[in-house]
């Protein structure tokens, strides 16, 4: 006789993405729009440094500063790693350097791409220029990356040259496109749960300390603190404890407002869920409204809850669970 084996973790690729939009203050500004016209800008501190990229405020004294300076095209590494393996987005799609790397006229160093054919060829105190982007729009991708440089090309001991940081058609803002790409997976209890689902029955899972019932579970009991394994069905009915109105309509989502958003505390639970509730006039939903869930056809979890038709639940039945 051989021993079951244990369910499969669920996992599941999971990519987060947005649009980070930003202003920006006159220094941010005369940097980029300078990257657009070749140009790069510093900004000296107030013990005398030059820092690229530049800084809105001293990080000694925390003092405003706009002092800025432009410096060379050129300069030194001061330290790299190599990165066999470029991901999505990253400046080089072959592999390359990142590189540390101090311009001349500047005191501090600037992150981006060195181009190498292979780490044997990038080392500390090499010389390196910009490739500058065929089209520049006033983003810090107008440096495509940097790329090795003569021994002697430029000069390292050049000074950084007082600059007004003024230009026409200055870039005053920017996009930056986030993405986050990874694995997710909800652990040995939430798999459960989410099994649970595809067959239309809610599991949670009971703390052997308190005797709350969590749903969704969460492996362990965040008051006591110590495993939850004992599996549970709950529901499927349950009651509104408390709820929200939503006036503003969602990006892709295929719901008319005004609709309601509801803590629902299924029968047998120990805290509510989330969930929309239906069939019933928004302005009818209330506390202790007794409810039931809603399946569509092939869906994983109840599309929304709609009202029983019971009376509605003693307000000391659930009024630890708002």
């Amino acid at each position: 006789m051989t021993a079951a084996s244990p369910p499969e973790i669920l996992r599941a690729p999971l990519v987060v993405e947005f649009p980070f939009t930003r202003s920006l203050g006159p220094v941010q500004s005369a940097f980029l729009t300078g990257l657009r016209e070749r140009v790069v800008l510093g900004v000296t501190t107030a013990d005398g440094r030059v820092m690229v990229p530049p800084v809105e405020y001293d990080p000694v004294t925390a003092e405003e500063i706009r002092d800025l300076v432009e410096v060379g095209a050129t300069g030194t590494v001061t330290t790299w790693a190599w990165n066999a393996a470029p991901r999505r987005g990253q400046p080089l799609d072959t592999p390359f350097a990142w590189v540390l790397v101090r311009l001349d006229g500047a005191d501090t160093g600037i992150l981006h791409a060195l181009d190498a054919p292979g780490p044997d060829a990038v080392r500390t105190g090499m010389r390196v220029r910009i490739r500058w982007a065929g089209e520049r729009t006033g983003a810090i991708t107008d440096i495509a990356c940097f790329e090795p440089a003569e021994e002697h090309e430029g000069d390292g001991a050049a000074q950084a040259a007082p600059h007004a940081g003024e230009f026409a058609d200055a870039v005053t803002g920017i996009v930056a496109e986030a993405r986050l790409d990874y694995t997710y997976s909800p652990g040995r209890a939430q798999t459960a749960y989410i099994n649970g689902l595809s067959q239309r029955k809610t599991i949670g899972e009971r703390c052997p300390s308190c005797h709350k019932v969590y749903v969704p579970p969460r492996g362990a009991c965040p008051t006591c603190g110590v495993a939850t394994t004992d599996r549970v069905e709950v529901g499927p009915a349950g009651t509104v404890t408390t709820y929200c109105i939503v006036n503003i309509k969602a990006k892709n989502l295929d719901i008319e407002v005004p609709y309601v958003y509801a803590h629902i505390a299924l029968d047998g639970a120990g805290l509510a869920l989330h969930g929309r509730i239906g069939g019933i006039p928004y302005d009818q939903v209330r506390m202790g409204l007794r409810v039931e869930p809603v399946w569509t056809e092939g869906g994983s979890h109840p599309d929304h809850y709609r009202p029983t038709g019971e009376p509605d639940a003693d307000y000391d039945v659930y009024k630890e669970l708002i």
